[in-house]
């Protein structure tokens, strides 16, 4: 695992990817090997979600959400404006064989447990705790939003909070007994591998073949547009020099990006003719970026000299908790 970027997730996902297309009967067997191989994966992020909140400080709080506020405007905001445009331009049928609806699921989310864990081992509190941006974009709602589509204004607010309130109270709990803080530093390196195959169980790797080189196509053009936006947002706003590779880690497509095509097909049935081809591109495109986004955030780090120990500030005391990530993993 520690050989492949990321591959403290990425290499459980793909056997849960394997094992929930080819053999979906051991998923079954029920009591603890289904809670555990098939049901984990919320309650698993959830408790990462609650550990990250506890190494997030009164003092870095602010950074935390200045990070979060760039990878929503620069992973979901201008990515999905980008694509409306599009729209504008070539109608909703797209182009190359790719639909805008295709697209908009694809590009304008991402996948939250990756960026945990490649935070984890690479990045600070204020990278951990932007795993909020994740909160706000996942789901149908910014896609729908950027479509023009309307009747669902009150879920991604709920939706939002369920996600947060783990953070809250691990931030609460983290402040005020720093013991707890340090009781639960090791619980990303536990969780992440286990919640992670959970996942893939949920990626039939038939659909992946049917979204073919179109699918392959929506995964690489999402990945190559964000991660340019989401390092530009690192390095000139954020100003985290050599660091801002890590940004291009969340340029990435969560697993449940593959229902928004359906939902929003529901709300607005002119995307209907869309959305079986559409389902099958985005399903692909989950598997590619997840690939290929840690695998480029760690080829820029590197080249510019990201992965290189550099001296903590008062507010985020990185390499120490950097190490002890490489250390655990």
């Amino acid at each position: 695992m520690n050989r492949i970027p990321g591959g403290l997730m990425l290499v459980p996902l793909v056997l849960g990817s394997v094992v929930g297309t080819f053999f979906p009967g051991f998923l079954e067997l029920g009591s603890f090997t289904t809670a555990l191989f098939k049901d984990s994966a919320l309650p698993l992020i959830a408790v990462l979600i609650f550990a990250t909140g506890m190494q997030i400080t009164a003092r870095t709080s602010g950074p935390v959400l200045a990070t979060t506020g760039t990878l929503l405007l620069t992973k979901s905001l201008i990515p999905a404006g980008l694509v409306a445009l599009a729209g504008h331009l070539f109608g909703i049928e797209g182009f190359l064989g790719v639909s805008i609806l295709a697209l908009m699921a694809t590009i304008d989310n991402s996948n939250g447990g990756l960026w945990l864990a490649f935070t984890g081992r690479y990045g600070d509190e204020r990278d951990r705790g932007a795993y909020m941006a994740s909160a706000l974009n996942d789901g149908p709602f910014i896609s729908m939003l950027f479509l023009g589509a309307t009747g669902l204004a009150d879920i991604p607010l709920t939706a939002f909070l369920a996600a947060v309130v783990p953070l809250v109270l691990g931030f609460v709990v983290g402040n005020l007994d720093p013991r707890w803080t340090e009781v639960m530093r090791p619980v990303p390196n536990i969780v992440i591998p286990f919640f992670a195959f959970a996942l893939g169980t949920g990626i039939d790797l038939r659909d992946v073949v049917t979204g073919g080189a179109s699918g392959i196509l929506v995964g690489v053009i999402a990945v190559l547009l964000t991660a340019a936006l989401t390092w530009s947002g690192y390095r000139f706003i954020l100003r985290r020099g050599a660091r801002s590779g890590i940004a291009i880690a969340s340029a990435t497509t969560a697993g449940n990006a593959v229902a928004t095509p359906a939902i929003i097909a529901g709300v607005d049935p002119a995307f209907e003719p869309f959305v079986a081809v559409a389902t099958a591109q985005v399903a692909s495109a989950v598997l590619v970026s997840a690939i290929l986004a840690p695998l480029l955030a760690t080829f820029v780090l590197r080249r510019q000299g990201g992965l290189d120990p550099e001296p903590a500030d008062d507010d985020a005391p990185r390499p120490v908790a950097a190490d002890e990530g490489r250390g655990a993993a």
